[in-house]
């Protein structure tokens, strides 16, 4: 059923492939938005790309690492070239790498801040500059809980998403002094949700990875995305134990830093099963992990 706010909008969806990207898209295209979808995996693209089109959608998709500058500009040339416009941009790509600070390799570590914050950088950069062109659009950025709280084994995930929200928060108070009531900027940040994030993420804690609980549906996000393109919102975050977690470390910063630490340790290391080193999908795609939902929840309700 389409959605009369959202059809014929033109949005641009980074990370399409798998999780919320992927049940971004696809909502959009159901509610008759001209979608443009990027992803580094280009076999997966042209299988969403016949999927929206399958339901009536109007839609490209563009090859792209966000990790590198040029694709990024090229993403938005595409868009702006095929559609004349941009009305929403969504900066959805991440990769992450778990593992003691010391073990994880420099390139990992420095692959995850270019995704995720360059990348986001990229982004923002090159959609808020149409934006004030035409004086009006929506940026959205996909942070994480992580982005104002903190736990270990996740330092350059971390510290990229601190990032994420720094930006955001940076670039709305332009905004606000510009006085530029039709341009926004949304920052979402998701607790754990079950997508393939887990299957993606580069692993080396010498452990089988474990995803925190609670673990939420990651429709949940994907809902919070579609509604924010209609009524855009300064921050949110999508999983109340997130809520919970980032009031804590407000007010009491040393015992909910304790806390988190012994938690995270326990799952991840205590309790996991050992298991060998992986690169996951920080430096190159993986073929693993291809739908919105990594299959988890669905597991423990079995």
């Amino acid at each position: 059923m389409q959605d009369s706010s959202l059809n014929k909008k033109v949005i641009v969806v980074t990370g399409a492939t798998s999780g919320f990207g992927k049940g971004a898209a696809l909502r959009f295209a159901e509610a008759g938005a001209s979608t443009v979808l990027a992803a580094r995996r280009s076999n997966l693209l042209e299988q969403l790309e016949e999927q929206s089109r399958s339901i009536g959608a109007d839609v490209i998709t563009v090859a792209t690492d966000v990790s590198i500058q040029a694709d990024v500009e090229n993403l938005c040339e595409v868009a702006i070239e095929e559609f004349g416009r941009i009305d929403v941009w969504i900066n959805n790509a991440g990769v992450g790498a778990i593992g003691p600070f010391e073990k994880v390799p420099l390139d990992d570590q420095v692959q995850v801040i270019q995704t995720n914050l360059l990348g986001t950088l990229y982004g923002s950069y090159y959609a808020y500059r149409h934006f004030l062109q035409q004086q009006q659009g929506i940026l959205i950025n996909i942070a994480s809980e992580l982005g104002r709280h903190t736990v270990p084994y996740y330092t350059s995930y971390t510290a990229a998403k601190h990032g994420v929200v720094g930006l955001s928060d940076s670039l709305r108070q332009e905004i606000m002094l510009r006085k530029l009531e039709n341009i926004h900027v949304c920052t979402v940040m998701p607790t754990a949700h079950d997508t393939p994030f887990f299957d993606h993420v580069a692993n080396y804690s010498g452990h089988e990875v474990q995803a925190p609980e609670p673990l939420h549906d990651p429709e949940d996000v994907v809902e919070t995305l579609f509604r924010l393109a209609q009524n855009p919102k300064d921050k949110e975050i999508v999983g109340g134990d997130g809520v919970v977690k980032i009031l804590m470390k407000s007010l009491m910063p040393g015992v909910t830093e304790k806390a988190a630490a012994k938690h995270m340790h326990k799952i991840q290391i205590k309790k996991a099963p050992p298991a060998p080193d992986s690169p996951g999908a920080v430096r190159s795609p993986s073929d693993e992990g291809t739908e919105v939902s990594g299959g988890r929840l669905e597991k423990k309700r079995a």
